[in-house]
């Protein structure tokens, strides 16, 4: 039977019956982590010498040569073809001979991965202890449709590439009259080069006072499609901005168009008629039929403030938990992010299920090697079906090509412990916890069910994060162990780290520390407390992220094909 174990389990808390009740804690681990009893490699939680003798499983363990922190080592002697098991599943086959207390690398294991099916398995789960949270609230901008935005912004939409430059022309402007332009500190510096002199001796130019107390920023969606490309690809654009129209963190929309693209203003249309089903208001600007771009322009920009003006009468108001709808992202990720941030995440996003939220697992490409365990979760065989289509069509497309899943894993991700795709995936996949699975969501597909969904995405963590908002996150958890900096154009992101070096190594993009559960011994609980409480500062407006200061406005639409 498929047992895929939980890290919160085996650290902090005592573990299920099926395993006997045995407790576990990190003085006892010391140096290293058995992540599942029927694993057959464990993690270095710091690094480990050659002619160290650990005691695992009630067995002595002598270590062959060096063991990286974060990298696994072997319990027992492998034979070529042997399967290495972490998280209680296959991930990777033995390529060659492997001593034991060896160090696991891509010259002597490769990805392997469990099958699966669906087999009308009886799910079993029991919520988790919420202390509370379903008496807490954050302050949000409640929508028509119902749901409640933890920002409330107005975006601007190109139907195309060819208006890149006129949305470019409008954002100095807004940005600049509106009060919602930052500072650039490089530009003292750099003319301090250009004429000489001390920075302090060159004011910078005085910046305007905002304008709208209850808009926090006009947002701007560049992107290079639309046309050129097929029609798939120009209905997945346009299926992809409307989701961001009806994205609760956004209040209203201004489209530009050229005219003679693929993907029409009709066609947006007619998506937020009938798919997304939202009334919004949204101003549309065809250039081919204006005189001069001047025109153009000077209407969209007039209508626009007009449109602002009302949605500045919209003000943050209480709102249950149940209303945030919580993406899950990991990228940058370390040997360390499957077994503090990941699962971390899990539990918080098991949390906020518990109270009536939703949250939003994507990156496919990362879920490979887990899948029995998410078809058993799904509610219905339908719904597992769906989850195994997908799966097995996007894989396809990438071997067509002579990739596949397997490719996944980057050189960060290699250097640091994830030696294959299988390892990233069983760590990857714990953020989205134990709560049984709510619904399978395609990209173009809109987030409807409470509980736990799975969004179809590739990996690449910008087109990921930026499905996530385009589908229904008012929220994003991103959990990082080498550092990344991205953000999303309309939607908070969270930035978690794995370990605590990153954190003061680059502490200018994280937001929350879970490598305490290793560094500090911080239980699981606490700090999934600790995220929470910091939720929903973030969701009321009270605390800017990293990524939302650093002004790390990402979007890049998946053009579907292989990504990965």
């Amino acid at each position: 039977m498929f047992i895929f174990v939980n890290i919160l389990v085996v650290i902090d808390f005592t573990v299920s019956k099926k395993t006997k009740n045995k407790h576990f804690n990190l003085k006892a681990l010391k140096n290293n982590l058995l992540i599942s009893p029927t694993d057959n490699v464990a993690v270095a939680l710091s690094n480990i010498n050659k002619g160290d003798v650990l005691s695992i499983k009630g067995k002595q363990v002598c270590i062959n040569e060096n063991i990286p922190v974060k990298h696994k080592f072997t319990l027992q002697a492998l034979k070529e073809g042997d399967v290495v098991n972490m998280y209680g599943v296959p991930v990777g086959k033995a390529t060659t001979s492997i001593k034991k207390g060896a160090l696991i690398t891509t010259k002597n294991l490769k990805h392997t991965a469990a099958p699966y099916k669906f087999r009308n398995y009886n799910y079993r789960y029991e919520k988790p202890f919420v202390n509370g949270l379903s008496k807490k609230n954050f302050l949000g901008y409640h929508r028509k449709d119902g749901q409640v935005g933890t920002a409330n912004y107005w975006i601007f939409v190109p139907m195309v590439f060819c208006q890149n430059r006129n949305l470019k022309v409008l954002k100095e402007a807004f940005e600049a009259e509106l009060g919602f332009k930052k500072e650039n500190p490089y530009r003292l510096k750099l003319r301090s080069l250009v004429h000489g002199g001390d920075d302090a001796s060159y004011e910078e130019e005085k910046l305007s006072q905002k304008v709208f107390k209850n808009i926090d920023g006009i947002r701007f969606l560049t992107h290079e499609g639309g046309c050129g490309g097929t029609k798939d690809d120009a209905q997945a654009l346009v299926n992809l901005l409307a989701g961001y129209i009806k994205n609760p963190n956004v209040a209203g929309a201004t489209v530009m168009s050229l005219g003679c693209q693929h993907a029409q203003i009709s066609m947006l249309e007619e998506a937020l008629k009938a798919r997304f089903k939202t009334d919004k208001p949204v101003l549309y600007f065809e250039q081919q039929q204006y005189p001069t771009e001047n025109k153009m322009l000077s209407e969209a920009l007039k209508d626009t403030y007009n449109a602002l003006e009302k949605v500045n009468e919209i003000e943050r108001e209480p709102a249950p938990l149940s209303k945030l709808s919580i993406g899950l992202e990991c990228g940058g990720s370390d040997g360390f992010s499957g077994i503090t941030a990941n699962p971390l995440i899990g539990v918080v996003s098991d949390k906020i299920n518990a109270v009536g939220g939703r949250s939003i697992l994507s990156e496919f490409p990362e879920l490979c090697g887990v899948e029995q365990d998410l078809i058993d979760r799904c509610p219905t065989e339908e719904v597992a079906n769906k989850f195994i289509d997908i799966m097995e069509r996007y894989n396809g497309q990438a071997e067509k090509v002579g990739s596949g899943f397997d490719m996944n894993p980057s050189p960060g991700n290699v250097r640091d412990g994830l030696i294959t795709d299988a390892i990233k995936s069983a760590g990857a996949a714990t953020k989205g916890g134990r709560s049984p699975i709510a619904d399978v969501i395609d990209y173009g597909e809109y987030v409807t069910k409470q509980g736990l969904n799975l969004l179809c995405t590739p990996g690449n963590d910008v087109e990921s994060t930026t499905g996530l908002a385009g589908f229904g996150a008012n929220i994003i958890l991103f959990s990082t162990g080498l550092g990344t900096p991205t953000g999303n154009v309309v939607c908070p992101v969270i930035k978690i780290s794995s370990n605590s070096m990153l954190p003061a190594k680059m502490k200018d993009i994280i937001d929350f520390d879970a490598g305490r559960l290793i560094s500090e011994q911080v239980s699981q609980e606490e700090l999934s407390e600790e995220l929470i409480d910091l939720i929903i500062e973030v969701a009321s407006g009270r605390h800017q992220t990293c990524a939302t200061t650093l002004g790390q406005d990402d979007f890049i639409p998946w053009k579907r094909g292989v990504s990965l």
